[in-house]
């Protein structure tokens, strides 16, 4: 599903250069649930905006469900992006000035879906989170376990192939952030790829796979 074969990262630093991704070289497999850990400064935040195409200022290799997305222009890789994967980060960044409903129906406003069918999977996905109380109430009205919970069900409401989070559990306490690893959990049994970035060896413990980095390097493949 996913191959980087030598994806490097780096800075031009007076004469030389400063890496902060060394000759990572990594596969995805569909249904995989990895996590990936290392001290802060080792890269992972980098490497998960790499597989998310958020970040294409890099060399190497990297297919994405066998898109060569190294040959690709920043329109293409919007789209593929857009298209199969969903985002959850430590800070939610749910549009302060939307309700609930209105944020998750963000991502769908992305693809060609006709707004009857738009409201109802947003409905769907409320109940689904069991969140339909709040979707009239804005971010602000939210507890950070709630707002998280948001944040979640939008990455997840157009289906994408993949979801990547980054600390999603950061700024919640232990039983939030249970919550939020259990949702995780059920999501890849459903058949979600999951790729998650924390320091926490609990959180780790629910993935199938830990890859290590430390100072750029892959150290341990899983």
């Amino acid at each position: 599903m996913i191959e980087l074969r030598n994806v490097e990262k780096s800075y031009p630093v007076g004469a030389g250069r400063y890496y902060v991704l060394r000759r990572i070289e990594m596969q995805v497999h569909e249904g995989d649930f990895i996590t990936i850990m290392g001290p802060s400064g080792a890269g992972k935040s980098t490497l998960l905006s790499i597989i998310g195409m958020l970040d294409g200022d890099w060399s190497g290799e990297y297919y994405f469900l066998d898109h060569p997305v190294h040959k690709l222009n920043v329109k293409q890789r919007a789209e593929l992006n857009k298209k199969y994967i969903g985002f959850v980060f430590q800070q939610y960044h749910l549009l302060e000035g939307l309700t609930v409903a209105e944020n998750l129906d963000i991502p769908l406003s992305y693809r060609n879906i006709k707004a009857a069918d738009r409201q109802a999977i947003v409905a769907d996905t409320l109940d689904r989170f069991h969140i339909v109380g709040k979707k009239d109430l804005f971010p602000s009205q939210l507890s950070g376990g709630q707002q998280q919970l948001v944040a979640v069900a939008r990455a997840v409401i157009a289906s994408p192939k993949v979801i990547l989070a980054d600390e999603p559990t950061g700024n919640l306490h232990s039983t939030q952030g249970k919550e939020i690893m259990e949702l995780f959990k059920r999501l890849n049994e459903e058949g979600t790829t999951i790729i998650q970035v924390t320091h926490n060896e609990n959180w780790a413990a629910y993935g199938n796979r830990i890859i290590h980095l430390v100072d750029g390097w892959i150290t341990s493949p899983g």
